[in-house]
């Protein structure tokens, strides 16, 4: 087999449809693939009605928590460039923090519709034509909160779901000539995270916590998910790469370090 080459042509040629594609990470992860090549279909709830070019890509309002909308996307896409060759799933919601002893079931249901079944609702409508060219690419944006819990009790269930969804679409799928993967981000700095930063001491607290000594960007998101769309990972399948600058393997270093900076008791 031939060498591949990952560089700003690896996605030449192909089309690729990503959601949740308004908000800071899905902005990132869709420069990212349009700066190799592929031409961009961004789908998202905010957009207005209809499709309509924004910086060389398309943009289509979809709620994916709806069939009949997610139909339209994959109809606009078949009637536009006649396959689909990359579907990111990375729409999805969160809500306040709450304990599960209360948690609202509409709630817990509603997040699990958009980020769960929604990312169902999108496959299903594109993978025909991907079956029909016999390749294509999945990628499932998950979270770290797949793996520890967090403080929404709905959200890390909702992750963990969609990354056992992923591997149940690569192997179903895999033997048609489609690969899924997903990706888990750590602590991505985002305009929508930016409310957290204007506590004193917040940002440095989470960069010290990181090992990479920093909070990730989007771009990071991006150059991952672009992997997973190339032909460089064409032998990836079912896999989760987590993005967290090493946040989740520093847990106990962490706690040394805190113990660490506590004052002797002869102090």
């Amino acid at each position: 087999m031939d060498s591949v080459t990952f560089d700003n042509k690896a996605l030449q040629g192909r089309v690729a449809v990503v959601t949740g594609a308004s908000g800071g990470l899905g902005q990132g992860i869709c420069e990212q693939l349009r700066a190799m090549g592929a031409q961009v279909v961004q789908a998202d709830i905010s957009d207005a009605a209809g499709a309509a070019e924004t910086d060389g890509m398309l943009a289509v309002r979809c709620d994916i928590a709806d069939p009949a909308s997610v139909a339209a996307l994959a109809g606009e896409v078949r009637s536009r460039f006649g396959r689909c060759d990359v579907l990111v799933n990375n729409a999805a919601i969160t809500a306040t923090p709450g304990g599960l002893e209360s948690y609202p079931l509409d709630l817990w249901d509603r997040i699990f519709q958009v980020n769960l079944r929604g990312a169902l609702l999108c496959a299903q409508a594109l993978v025909p034509m991907m079956f029909a060219q016999q390749s294509g690419s999945i990628v499932n944006v998950a979270s770290i909160a797949a793996q520890v819990p967090t403080r929404n009790g709905a959200y890390g269930p909702a992750k963990a779901a969609l990354r056992a969804l992923t591997h149940q679409m690569a192997v179903e799928w895999g033997p048609r000539g489609l690969r899924a993967n997903s990706v888990s981000p750590g602590m991505i700095r985002t305009p929508l995270s930016e409310v957290h930063y204007r506590k004193e001491g917040v940002l440095e607290a989470r960069n010290a916590s990181i090992p990479a000594r920093r909070l990730g960007h989007p771009s990071d998101i991006g150059s991952v998910v672009a992997f997973l769309a190339s032909d460089a990972s064409a032998y990836v399948n079912g896999q989760d790469i987590v993005v967290d600058g090493g946040f989740l393997k520093a847990s106990l270093a962490n706690l040394y370090n805190k113990a660490d900076a506590l004052p002797s008791a002869d102090q």
